[in-house]
């Protein structure tokens, strides 16, 4: 008798703007494909929840803390290969013109995610090409690129950005959110457990391990 095995279901609640979820992508990718887990991505409004959840945003900390970031991103870039610009053009270094900026490209990642794709390629592209190519992804045309480069049907999912079922999830996920007790970004989670950070990855693979085994 063949014994069906259910897909574990992992969630990721991150921002679009968030250079840890870029850092921490490839080796997300490696454990979703490895595991084979059915990886939800849950982009999230950072703004809205993280004050209620007990972070602290970037632009509020005190310069000490600002200037270990910048460190700990350096590190990191260096550990693992990657390219990054500690501080990209388009990454506002005070309060943004349009206080949407680091949305819609999240609503783009769950516009694509409700049409049945893959999402995680997108959202890494979207994430490098702000954190790694200078690239403006606040602009339509910016993220409608992006995705043609990546085998989407950029256009599409831009024009889908609004609709009232990608705006429900949003907010469906900023719930999930406060109600989980994310207050950073990338957390996953993994049958109620949070790990927040890229950094957590390697525990979440040993929490993966267990649970197969």
């Amino acid at each position: 008798m063949k014994i069906i095995q259910k897909m574990i279901a992992l969630d990721c609640y991150y921002s679009l703007s968030s250079p840890w979820a870029y850092l921490g992508g490839p080796q997300l990718q490696d454990i979703v494909r490895r595991h084979h887990v059915r990886l939800v991505l849950k982009p999230y409004d950072f703004q809205a929840v993280v004050p209620q959840t007990g972070g602290i945003p970037l632009k509020t900390r005190p310069e000490a803390r600002r200037t270990y970031h910048a460190l700990e991103l350096a590190r990191w870039r260096d550990f693992l290969g990657m390219p990054l610009v500690l501080e990209p053009a388009h990454y506002p270094k005070g309060k943004p013109a349009d206080p949407d900026w680091n949305k819609y490209a999240g609503w783009m990642v769950i516009a694509a995610q409700l049409q049945g794709l893959d999402a995680q390629p997108l959202s890494h592209a979207l994430l490098r090409a702000l954190w790694a190519e200078e690239r403006d992804t606040s602009k339509a045309e910016v993220r409608i690129s992006v995705a043609d480069e990546n085998g989407y049907d950029g256009a599409a999912l831009q024009a889908l950005e609004h609709a009232a079922e990608t705006q429900a999830a949003y907010r469906a996920y900023s719930a999930e959110a406060v109600e989980k007790g994310v207050f950073g970004s990338p957390t996953y989670v993994l049958d109620g457990e949070r790990f927040w950070g890229q950094d957590r990855l390697g525990f979440l693979d040993r929490a993966l391990d267990r649970l197969r085994g």
